[in-house]
């Protein structure tokens, strides 16, 4: 089967990232998969519930056959941490290193990631905490604004802040700055005690007594999940999940989600039959984009 004009992005690299690889490159489309760090699969220890294995698998072993199979077909595995995503006349993927323009993406990072358990919060978001700079950044437009985590996705957002915001400060809450933070960003690596304020937030105490002002806190704990990049290119999300149609379309042309982040039945099988509708579909986008 001959290369199809046309390139897909995949944002993570677990059952349905690479489900929706092997029918992506199948198709003749150019594949990319984008993926760091182990996933909640890796931790599995007995899975006994999926076809095809007559003993049990591990979820690590489960990982590595996949990614060898989708590599031994063509495609192409960055490892490598997404921490944006923009839609102009192309879908754009950001990483830590680097940016891959896409004429689809697939967003397969599994279920978003818990928030940290913080007094206030909760309480605030919607009130001066969000988990979206790109959404929210204008509303803070020359004030003080803080970054809660400590990794690229943190930095990432940050930076988004630093033209807009009057002053931006990262906050690790007592764990070390995994990225390199530049001057014009403030870090308090003391522990948060609470967020508080009156009807929206106003400030940051810290476990050692010191607090800070701010109009404003972006959560970036952790990796950036397919939630949180699909809020920056305007998806429609409903509580925790992406929501996508029968073909595993958001909202956005071109963009397509599967697997844990889409809501649902937390299972592989479900992931993977997902992966490969959005894959599909996708396929299908590029090639009618041809004719």
């Amino acid at each position: 089967m001959g290369e199809i004009a046309g390139n897909v992005v995949i944002i993570g690299t677990g059952p349905a990232g690479i489900s929706a690889a092997l029918y992506s490159v199948r198709s003749g489309i150019e594949t990319t998969v984008i993926g760091k760090g182990p996933g909640a699969l890796e931790k599995a220890e007995k899975i006994e519930n999926y076809y095809g294995f007559p003993e049990p698998v591990t979820g690590r072993q489960l990982i590595e056959n996949g990614m060898a199979q989708a590599k031994r077909l063509g495609a192409k595995i960055v490892a490598d941490e997404a921490v944006g995503l923009e839609y102009a006349d192309k879908l754009t993927v950001k990483t830590a290193t680097g940016e891959y323009a896409a004429d689809c993406v697939i967003l397969a990072t599994g279920s978003p990631r818990r928030a940290p358990n913080i007094k206030g919060l909760a309480e605030y978001e919607g009130k001066g905490v969000s988990y979206c700079a790109v959404c929210d950044a204008f509303f803070h437009k020359g004030k003080d604004v803080a970054v809660l985590g400590n990794g690229e996705y943190a930095l990432a957002e940050a930076q988004m802040l630093l033209p807009v915001a009057g002053h931006v400060t990262l906050m690790t809450n007592g764990a070390e700055p995994m990225a390199k933070i530049p001057p014009e960003i403030t870090v308090i690596a003391a522990e948060i005690e609470e967020f508080a304020g009156d009807q929206t937030l106003e400030r940051i105490i810290f476990k050692d007594g010191t607090e800070i002002s701010a109009s404003g806190v972006f959560v970036a704990v952790g990796v950036a999940g397919s939630v949180e990049l699909a809020r920056k290119t305007g998806a429609e999300i409903d509580g925790a999940a992406i929501v996508v149609d029968g073909h595993m379309a958001t909202n956005v042309p071109g963009l397509y989600a599967a697997g844990d982040c889409t809501g649902g039945m937390l299972q592989i099988a479900k992931a993977v039959y997902q992966g490969a509708v959005a894959a599909t579909e996708a396929a299908r986008r590029i090639r009618q984009k041809n004719m």
